[in-house]
């Protein structure tokens, strides 16, 4: 029996120890889910007090209840920071961070790293899968040549795919089990493996034809996503100067059955992907002499909401005859999206340091989120304030950043001096009193 007949073996009788490295909020449902279907889990992480938790049945992810990993704990599922048990894996998933530098270029270090991390332990009869969000050859580039420094021949002894990650956190409809995966192989049998290993925990796989394709398709969906929303924030300015309400005409363009999907605008681009992955693409366009003006314009306006929602609240003050110096903004919302303890790359990060170097006073709310973390850009040291009617009647301004079903809007409504609101919530504010207090923006 072959290398590759004995892994595919082992997947489909569940024999196999899958590795999961990187353990947020990509790693740790792919985690929950292949323990689901039967498998025994590594998981592997740098972060000391993650392992801690986990390994005590805790979660730090809000939306990942701890039962869960008390179970999966139960179920045989082990953490550790140490990157020899890698060996021990059948399976290598890396689910680790592709952010931006401050150049706004690829920062593939943690993948780099971890890769580094993990070669010294590989063996025969492995797979390694990337996860992460990255530009098309970073698979070819990056880890074909380090996995080849071992001796092992890829797509002979060893196995590489790429597998874009598809999560949405917080979703009720949306898991990994039932997201469509796509997969690409540097090899058709490195595609085998990737095929053998996924298979048995996600209801659809999509096999391309190479890694490039698999890495291209995670950014193309998110590009997609991107442009479509740098126009309706385009046309949200522009709806506003004009006295028309943008959602209003989004909600009846949507009634044509065919040739328009809806977007939605709002304070600024969140979360892991769409902030990031446009510019992974334009990077790596460069070496190609080839300008993406299209992808760049997009993030150009997006890039620019928080910009133009802080005039919106000075225009707002201004009309009540205050200045945004020495005026106290109650943002409601550190999350990116409503509803989740995610706050990579939030909008409300931005609004928070213009309005501070504006001369505001800013506290925030955020039922989801109670502490701000220190990142690699911003660290307010802020505590969530109490929303009580102390707290929005002594704001000068409350600002609408996310929409967390959590609040209650008629409190806020009645309560709050003035409202920016950047998510349409108050569009039920029809009285007289209510409209003089609420500013899309």
């Amino acid at each position: 029996m072959s290398i590759l007949e004995s892994l595919i073996n082992r997947f489909e009788s569940r024999q196999a120890l899958v590795g999961i490295v990187g353990l947020g909020y990509v790693g740790l449902p792919l985690m929950l889910r292949f323990q689901a279907v039967g498998f025994r889990v590594l998981g592997i992480d740098i972060d000391r007090e993650k392992i801690t938790k986990l390994n005590a049945g805790q979660s730090y992810i809000e939306h990942i209840a701890a039962g869960k990993i008390r179970k999966a704990c139960q179920g045989g599922f082990e953490a550790t920071t140490d990157f020899s048990r890698a060996g021990e894996a059948d399976a290598l998933i890396i689910c680790v961070p592709t952010p931006l530098n401050k150049n706004r270029e690829p920062d593939l270090s943690y993948v780099t790293g971890t890769v580094d991390g993990l070669v010294p332990h590989l063996r025969k009869g492995q797979v390694v899968s990337l996860e992460s969000t990255t530009y098309p050859g970073t698979t070819e580039e990056e880890l074909l040549p380090r996995l080849e420094t071992t001796g092992l021949q890829v797509g002979r002894d060893i196995f590489l795919v790429y597998s874009p990650e598809r999560e949405d956190p917080g979703s009720k409809h949306f898991n990994p089990s039932n997201i469509p995966k796509v997969l690409g192989g540097h090899t058709p049998a490195c595609l085998q493996a990737g095929t053998a290993l996924y298979s048995p925990a996600i209801n659809q796989l999509v096999p391309v034809s190479s890694t490039n394709t698999a890495e291209m398709t995670k950014l193309l969906e998110n590009i997609f996503r991107s442009v479509n929303i740098a126009l309706v924030n385009e046309l949200k300015v522009l709806c506003i100067r004009m006295g028309i309400d943008i959602h209003e005409v989004i909600k009846a363009a949507a009634t044509k059955p065919f040739g328009f999907m809806p977007f939605y605008p709002g304070p600024g681009l969140g979360g892991h992907c769409i902030p990031i992955d446009p510019f992974y693409l334009t990077s790596k366009a460069r070496e190609y002499d080839i300008s993406t003006r299209f992808i760049e314009l997009a993030g150009e306006i997006n890039s620019s909401m928080p910009y133009f929602v802080v005039q919106r609240l000075m225009e707002a003050l201004n009309e009540h005859g205050k200045s945004l110096k020495g005026s106290k903004i109650l943002i409601l919302g550190a999350a990116y999206k409503k509803n989740v303890d995610d706050d990579r790359e939030s909008p409300s990060y931005k609004l928070m340091e213009l309005l501070l170097a504006k001369g505001a006073l800013v506290d925030y709310n955020d039922p989801h989120i109670p502490r701000l973390r220190a990142g690699r850009k911003y660290d307010f040291g802020l505590i969530s304030t109490a929303l009580n009617d102390q707290t929005l009647k002594q704001a000068d301004c409350v600002l609408v950043a996310t929409d967390h079903d959590a609040y209650d809007y008629d409190l806020i409504l009645r309560h709050a001096q003035l409202i920016v609101d950047t998510r349409n919530v108050f569009v039920h504010a029809d009285t007289a009193e209510y409209q003089q207090k609420v500013y899309p923006a």
